[in-house]
């Protein structure tokens, strides 16, 4: 089974997440997506960040019914800070026989190999960058050549067109009492508004 893993904090989850996942799924075959909320992000400021809950909340909201969509809280169950290395090593002890493609975005490939433990990670998933049309594919292609040397494994790059909806925009809007809708499923900005999230 190919499982992709789509990390983030999701703060809230948005339409642009929900499109990166679908052409990612398309391009490498994956039978399956995992939608990963982080924990404790040490990458992360929590001052703006809802709580775990609101969080897992609204991605099970963004993905129910769509096939091959999967909401895991492996993250958030997790003490301490939040790394990508540990996450894969616990789902390949769940799904010995799975092959896991990570799913990032141009920037966070670029600095990839500066995360915790790097070598774990690809070790134990391909790596696919979903790039926009506005990143240099030169920058990509040196970085993947550098990283292929260094660590080994596989990275697959797969075009995305450029989204213009970001959860920084999304939380503004909110806190301005300004429309979100379109920039993330009914279900989610609903469930934004119930809870009164991002007013503050």
């Amino acid at each position: 089974m190919k499982i992709g893993i789509m990390g983030g904090t999701f703060n809230p989850i948005h339409t642009g997440h929900l499109l990166l996942a679908e052409y990612a799924k398309e391009a490498c075959g994956l039978d399956k997506v995992f939608f990963i909320p982080t924990g404790n992000s040490y990458m992360k400021d929590a001052k703006e960040i809802v709580s775990e809950a609101h969080r897992f909340a609204m991605v099970q909201l963004a993905i129910q019914g769509v096939e091959g969509f999967e909401a895991s809280d492996i993250e958030i169950l997790r003490e301490g800070n939040t790394y990508t290395c540990d996450t894969l090593v616990e789902l390949k002890e769940m799904y010995p026989t799975g092959k896991f493609y990570f799913l990032t975005g141009a920037d966070s490939f670029l600095s990839i190999h500066k995360w915790r433990n790097p070598e774990m990670i690809f070790a134990n998933a391909a790596i696919v960058v979903v790039t926009r049309d506005d990143v240099s594919y030169d920058a990509l292609r040196k970085h993947r050549e550098f990283l292929l040397e260094k660590f080994g494994g596989e990275i697959e790059v797969v075009s995305f067109p450029t989204v213009d909806i970001s959860s920084t925009e999304i939380r503004r809007r909110v806190k301005n009492g300004q429309s979100i809708r379109f920039q993330t499923p009914d279900s989610v900005r609903e469930y934004i508004t119930e809870k009164e999230l991002y007013r503050k």
